[in-house]
């Protein structure tokens, strides 16, 4: 609580323009922890100017009075507006999509079989390839898997939804009481180096990069253990539909 009054007191404070810049760095950390997803054709500037219009709307539509923290309001608008953007460029291929749609679906029926997460091995023979095989499909259809838990799920499209003063946390601004006793159970079910990309992605706000200094993995295995680990929350979530 004495977080967000010291919020609400900047808010009431600090002139527009300079909540603004303040916030900036905000916008260019979200950006970067997209960017291992993203192809080279994909210009960040762009991505980063989507990012602070949904930064200037989250300063103009905030409310200090609710339940919220600015800066978990302004997370949700600023990530909105630049999946807004990507939907936009239609920058991931129909067939990407689609393969990725299929890996899922083989992924659901595995562990619905064995009755807990696949190993890559589990996976490979399910998939009729070999374990390195299904490693290179993962970082192929790496670009699918940006389409976030909350996006895909959550109604981060509806931005407003999530602006409830009755939700103190930033998963339950988004999600069902339910829906957050179905994630925590998926999460602990994971793998441990799964479990920790998770935790340093989505609860620490790490970007790929910092989570493989911190784990001493290079970027494209971080990109592999997110990717499985999506998987598994999306085919829980699923289940609940």
């Amino acid at each position: 609580m004495q977080g967000q009054a010291a919020e609400v007191k900047k808010a009431e404070l600090i002139p527009r323009e300079d909540f603004i810049l303040r916030y900036l760095p905000l916008v260019k950390h979200i950006v970067e922890q997209m960017d291992i997803y993203l192809p080279t054709s994909i210009d960040k500037e762009d991505l980063i100017e989507a990012g602070i219009i949904g930064l200037i709307d989250a300063v103009d539509r905030f409310d200090p009075k609710k339940n919220c923290e600015f800066t978990t309001y302004a997370r949700f608008r600023i990530k909105g507006a630049i999946l807004d953007q990507l939907r936009n460029l239609d920058w991931v291929p129909k067939s990407i999509r689609q393969k990725a749609r299929k890996l899922e679906a083989v992924y659901r029926k595995v562990e619905s079989e064995l009755g807990h997460p696949p190993s890559d091995k589990a996976m490979a023979d399910a998939l009729g390839i070999t374990e390195e095989e299904y490693h290179r499909l993962l970082y192929k259809l790496k670009g699918a898997f940006i389409v976030s838990l909350e996006d895909e799920f959550l109604g981060l499209r509806d931005s407003d939804s999530i602006y409830d003063p009755d939700n103190i946390s930033t998963l339950e601004l988004v999600i069902s009481k339910e829906q957050v006793s179905v994630l925590s159970k998926a999460i602990e079910q994971l793998p441990e180096r799964e479990r920790l990309v998770v935790s340093l992605y989505y609860f620490e706000e790490l970007t790929m990069k910092e989570i493989g200094k911190v784990l001493g993995l290079a970027k494209s295995t971080i990109s592999e253990l997110h990717a499985k680990a999506l998987m598994h929350l999306r085919s829980k979530l699923k289940d609940m539909q």
